[in-house]
């Protein structure tokens, strides 16, 4: 088996949303955790929501911009989705080939959105995928165990963000 190259796709750390989704169940604030998750990866992609009809101010309005600990760096991969799957009509799959990637950890807001949807999409496209279950946020524990359920149900690994299995390390 060949040498697996992972990257961290962070989904919806943005001002609006982390602002709306309170603390994650599992203990740690999910963009803090983000933010240290994604100094163990050399590929990173980096996942905003914005409304396609523009109500939201667009890209660059202050609440679509990333939080701090999650802005882009120089490497980074902003990419910029309408829906609740960041590989949607984005070019994700593409930076993913590029740069050799074979496997994935997907984090961010909201698990039972762009998190699960991000994840099943990842392996239908024949990535290896780890949901790192403490970087992701659910409004209540069952919401966040059945929305972790999903991805796991698909072959997607779960993992805590100190599990350096879960770090491309």
């Amino acid at each position: 088996m060949g040498h697996v190259r992972t990257a961290l796709v962070l989904v919806g750390l943005q001002r609006r949303i982390v602002g709306t989704e309170g603390e994650p169940v599992g203990g740690e604030a999910g963009a803090e955790a983000c933010g240290r998750l994604r100094d163990r990866f050399p590929t990173v992609v980096l996942v905003r929501h914005v409304r396609a009809d523009g109500t939201d101010g667009g890209p660059e309005a202050a609440p679509s911009r990333l939080v701090p600990g999650c802005m882009p760096r120089p490497g980074d991969h902003l990419v910029t989705k309408h829906g609740l799957d960041a590989f949607e009509d984005t070019e994700p799959d593409d930076v993913l080939r590029r740069e050799r990637v074979t496997g994935v950890v997907v984090a961010g807001l909201s698990t039972a959105h762009g998190v699960a949807a991000t994840a099943a999409t990842a392996l239908r496209l024949g990535h290896g995928v780890v949901v790192a279950e403490d970087a992701t946020a659910s409004p209540d524990e069952a919401q966040h165990r059945e929305a972790l359920d999903r991805p796991t149900a698909l072959g997607a690994r779960t993992a805590r963000v100190a599990d350096p299995t879960a770090t491309g390390e």
